[in-house]
């Protein structure tokens, strides 16, 4: 569209007698009524079982190990398959990683934090091989495991506490979403398993309350999804919650777009229209409970799904005295204007003046934010504690009756065609498709469809998200793509290995992280070799180890552990939990205050508000929520820089961090070398020691001669105090407090002496500029 020839004689006179005849609708029958039916459409011929030649649409098979040339190097199939490779591209392996750069590697890979100084002595106190099945073992069963592995999946679900688009309405228990998939990857849950609750949780069999209410959650996979709730035409949004949908099942399980055939067959893959509305007419069957109040701007309000009442599970987080307080007394002011604006709504009336209109639709407007805090104040007691009202859960259910979908013509809701049957991907069907059931959605057909060892896709896809998590980049380049259109497989054989293996052990994401990390490939040093760049530079066969940048989660989580004040304590809800309704409007302010907080949690279980993401992880390229994303934008940019420099929250973890250097014994040498191998897992050089000290000593002497240059006094201070130096003695008792009171850094620096505060200044920006170093931020 538009055609690149111009049509056949034929052609334009049917479109000249049709535009004569008055356009008339086709989808209507002479007698003026609506054929539901619709008129079949013309499609693109799509040769299905010639189409399935393609790579991706044929069953992975367990492929021969091959021989290879260097029989002493490898450990494992895995090396083998990679060193085939290599081979057959007249390039060789370099030498192992250090055993610390190794440990360092492997423990962010798995939890997304630094190994701790006592974690690196037990390393090195056993030189044996077997140390690393103890590291990774002991890593696999860490609840940080989860807390890492759930963000890598959250991304692909596009996890987020709000809708996202025009009008950003919030959803409160969107948590309990991702808690269950932290849960899920620390229990090792099978994946084909964790695939069908989050599709058909509702549908599966329990076996008791507890697994019932975590089948219910799981389903929000499918409800968190981005939403204009603003949109007017009812059958519209339903369309387009569908459609996002579909895009997300699809991309996310099957690596394929069949979301593009929403419109028109797809251009690339062997996916009808057909095919898009057969799973269309799946959701169209269900119901979606995304849960939110009816109010302007948000046209389209839903319940939620209540969990049962014996289930042991977590209710929210108790609101604090100051938030009850907050919310009444804006609680309050809405009432007030509500009055005044009806009082001048009635003047107007009398008056006979036109703003009676404005003044109603302003009461209006004021009713509805009132009755939004209504409705978080009835979720908690005058304590502050949760209710029953707090036990409930985004997610799907069946709808009242099975909908066999029309195919849209472009898409448009009022051109409806043919009707199809519900169903999947023919290209992909296989022998094992279920029938689809007369008295239910088919979600729970579809889920064993996808979850099911022998469709083509499923375990390839997981292994390759796998695979680039753990090497930057996955064995298929294009993770949320396998069609047409993505990148062929660099090495086909060793993904169907992958892929059968981990079916072969039940699915289980952990074994097959652990086969890869104790793989001689995982630990090979990520030094620049010249003969082997020369020949591939973007390191396609692995020679070495790709070096991997730190996404926004593990930089600020390796901070707070740096600083020794991250708290590992999961915490209970979201501060979403306290809010309802828009983030715009007159209460855009309260709604800010109630989540942007900054605690020193893992960063996992920060609030996620698209479009106001917290600033550590939106500058170092965090996954936009609203979309699908398997692998994350790796930016370098000039703003993740001045965050480090500059950010209120990096500063306090470096005036922590130097809180914890200087509460131990030691020379200025020692304690370099301990910030050194906290920060970045690794013993200074002799020169790092001796730059450093001078960077301190500089930095002391500058600070003496002239504490603030071109500054008043501080008022607040007193005295001859300046303003930065009391700010570091603010951020030092700050420290002290959240951390339990005195840690022993205040016996080493007097908080009233100005000596004192500049050391200690001195040594928060050697802390910090630890932190900004290119080290600090990368995976070797």
């Amino acid at each position: 569209m538009p055609p690149k020839k111009k049509l056949p004689d034929e052609a334009i006179r049917a479109l000249e007698e049709w535009v004569a005849m008055g356009a008339p609708d086709p989808r209507f029958s002479a007698g003026g009524t609506l054929d539901t039916a619709g008129p079949a459409i013309t499609t693109k011929t799509w040769d299905i079982e010639k189409s399935k030649d393609f790579w991706a649409f044929k069953p992975p098979v367990k492929p021969t190990v091959p021989t290879v040339a260097r029989g002493d190097w490898p450990t494992s199939d895995i090396d083998r398959f990679v060193l085939a490779k290599m081979e057959a591209h007249f390039l060789a392996p370099i030498a192992d990683a250090d055993r610390r750069t190794w440990l360092r590697r492997v423990t962010f890979d798995l939890t997304g934090l630094p190994p701790t100084l006592e974690e690196i002595a037990a390393f090195e106190k056993d030189p044996s091989d077997g140390a690393f099945e103890k590291v990774t073992d002991r890593l696999l069963a860490s609840s940080a495991f989860g807390e890492r592995w759930g963000r890598h999946w959250l991304d692909v679900a596009r996890y987020a506490e709000s809708s996202g688009k025009e009008n950003n309405v919030l959803y409160p228990h969107a948590w309990r979403y991702r808690d269950y998939v932290v849960a899920s990857f620390n229990a090792d849950k099978p994946y084909d398993e964790f695939l069908r609750e989050q599709i058909a949780g509702d549908l599966l069999v329990a076996k008791d309350a507890n697994d019932r209410a975590e089948n219910l959650v799981a389903t929000a996979y499918l409800a968190i999804g981005a939403k204009g709730h603003n949109t007017q035409n009812p059958r519209q949004f339903i369309y387009d919650v569908v459609d996002e949908q579909i895009d997300a099942l699809t991309q996310g399980t099957l690596g394929l777009t069949v979301a593009c055939a929403r419109c028109h067959d797809h251009k690339f893959d062997p996916i009808p229209q057909k095919d898009y509305y057969a799973i269309a007419g799946v959701f169209l069957s269900s119901s979606t409970q995304f849960g939110t109040y009816q109010s302007p701007g948000n046209r389209h309000a839903s319940t939620l799904i209540r969990l049962p009442k014996e289930a042991q599970v977590v209710d929210g987080a108790t609101m604090s005295a100051e938030r009850r307080t907050l919310l009444a007394r804006a609680q309050d002011r809405l009432a007030d204007e509500a009055t005044k604006a009806a009082d001048n709504a009635q003047a107007a009336r009398q008056k006979g003046e036109s703003k009676d209109a404005v003044n109603m639709f302003k009461v209006v407007q004021l009713k509805a934010q009132a009755n939004t805090l209504d409705s978080i104040l009835e979720r908690f007691d005058s304590e502050g504690r949760p209710t029953t009202e707090n036990r409930v859960t985004m997610g799907m259910l069946d709808g009242q009756r099975v909908i066999e979908a029309n195919i849209l013509q472009r898409g448009e809701i009022d051109k409806p065609a043919e009707r199809v049957e519900r169903g999947v991907v023919q290209v992909i069907a296989g022998e094992w498709v279920p029938e689809m059931p007369s008295d239910g959605s088919g979600r729970l057909e579809l889920s064993q469809w996808i979850a099911n060892a022998r469709n083509p896709l499923t375990a390839r896809v997981w292994v390759n998200r796998v695979w680039l998590h753990l090497f930057g980049k996955g064995i298929v380049p294009t993770p949320d793509n396998f069609g047409h259109s993505g990148v062929a497989p660099t090495n086909p054989e060793l993904l169907d290995f992958l892929a059968t293996r981990l079916i072969d052990e039940h699915w289980s994401t952990k074994q097959l992280i652990r086969d890869i990390v104790l793989s001689r490939t995982y630990r090979l040093s990520s030094a620049y070799n010249k003969a082997n760049a020369d020949k591939d530079p973007d390191v396609i066969w692995l020679w070495r180890m790709p070096k991997k940048r730190l996404e926004g989660e593990a930089v600020r989580d390796a901070m707070l552990a740096s600083a020794g004040t991250l708290d590992r304590t999961v915490p209970n809800g979201s501060p979403i939990n306290f809010a309802e309704g828009a983030m715009r409007g007159g209460d855009n302010k309260l709604f800010a205050q109630l989540t942007q907080e900054s605690r020193p949690i893992r960063s996992v279980y920060l609030p996620i508000v698209r479009d106001k993401v917290p600033e550590v992880l939106d500058v170092f390229d965090f996954a936009d929520p609203a979309f699908v994303t398997g692998d994350r934008d790796e930016t370098n940019v000039a703003t993740q820089a001045l965050y480090m420099m500059n950010s209120p929250e990096v500063m306090q973890a470096a005036d922590a961090f130097t809180d914890r250097i200087l509460a131990g014994k030691g020379s200025d040498a020692e304690r370099i070398g301990k910030a050194f191998e906290i920060a970045l897992g690794r013993k200074a050089t002799s020169q790092e020691i001796l730059a450093s000290r001078e960077f301190v000593n500089d930095f002391k002497k500058t600070l003496a001669k002239d504490p603030a240059p071109n500054a008043s006094k501080d008022s607040a201070g007193g005295g001859d105090e300046r303003g930065p130096l009391k700010r570091v003695r603010d951020r030092m008792a700050q420290n002290r407090a959240m951390n339990g009171g005195d840690r022993g850094a205040e016996k080493n620096t007097q908080l009233s002496s100005s000596e004192s505060a500049i050391n200690h200044k001195a040594w928060s920006a050697f802390c910090q500029s630890l932190f900004q170093t290119a080290e600090f931020r990368t995976i070797d």
